[in-house]
């Protein structure tokens, strides 16, 4: 959507039935299908508030990524389950960025051998399955079982947290980066790194456009972070110490 003029003074959240919700001035947030934006944790709710009073004389919506997370578990635009989720997310497995290598050139082929051998390899040993790589267009011949270990590993989260690992995986392209990032054994900075693998090493050959692969970088690390918070927030049942947008 286009930016428009900041309508509010005051952001702040308050608890209702249904959850934490987000008000603006004496006025609540709301979808834009006009449902009441209620989120599932105080820590959410703090963020997404944050989001919305970092707003300056206009509203900047493309800057608001755990807003728009929001908005998209709430609406549920695409209207799919949860089991729709768990199978979109592991499809991406079949197109995994980590899992397709290069056999020319070499020094890109050993870039690729021994940035991403260690996450694959970490990925078997966690969960328990085989996932390889492969040179061929087709992408690695990746197991049934091991598909379903992922559908079972991803059922464990709620519908919200689903949402956020999706848009991770969207970043990325890669499930096995995502759930790595996720489960906390690499940084957002490291993921991003290595699904641009490619990217950079071209960059670092031939030079890059002076301001685009920054803010490209730049873009899709926010998104990551935002999409990975996301989770870990829609996941954690404590709830934080009531303290909100001090000064």
């Amino acid at each position: 959507p286009p930016e428009r003029k900041r309508f509010y003074q005051n952001v702040s959240i308050s608890q209702g039935e249904g959850g934490f919700e987000i008000n603006l001035d004496h006025r609540k947030l709301k979808t834009p299908q006009a449902k009441l934006f209620t989120v599932p944790s105080e820590a959410l709710a703090i963020a997404v508030a944050t989001e919305w009073d970092s707003q300056k004389d206009t509203i900047k919506f493309y800057t608001m990524h755990l807003t728009t997370l929001c908005n998209t578990a709430l609406d549920n635009p695409t209207q799919r389950n949860k089991m729709q989720l768990i199978r979109a997310a592991v499809k991406f497995l079949e197109t995994d960025t980590i899992c397709y290598r290069v056999e020319e050139p070499a020094a890109l082929a050993e870039l690729q051998k021994n940035e991403w051998d260690p996450v694959v390899a970490w990925a078997e040993k966690r969960y328990n399955v085989a996932i390889g790589s492969s040179t061929s267009i087709l992408g690695p011949n990746i197991p049934a079982s091991t598909k379903e270990t992922f559908v079972s590993h991803l059922a464990s989260y709620n519908m919200w947290a689903l949402q956020g690992i999706e848009y991770v995986i969207t970043q990325l392209k890669s499930l096995i980066l995502s759930m790595g990032l996720i489960d906390r054994h690499i940084t957002v900075e490291k993921a991003v790194l290595l699904s641009r693998l490619e990217e950079e090493y071209q960059i670092q050959r031939w030079g890059s456009v002076e301001w685009a692969h920054d803010y490209d970088l730049c873009e899709l690390c926010a998104r990551t972070a935002a999409g990975t918070l996301f989770v870990h927030l829609c996941s954690e049942s404590s709830t934080v110490k009531h303290k909100l947008l001090q000064d």
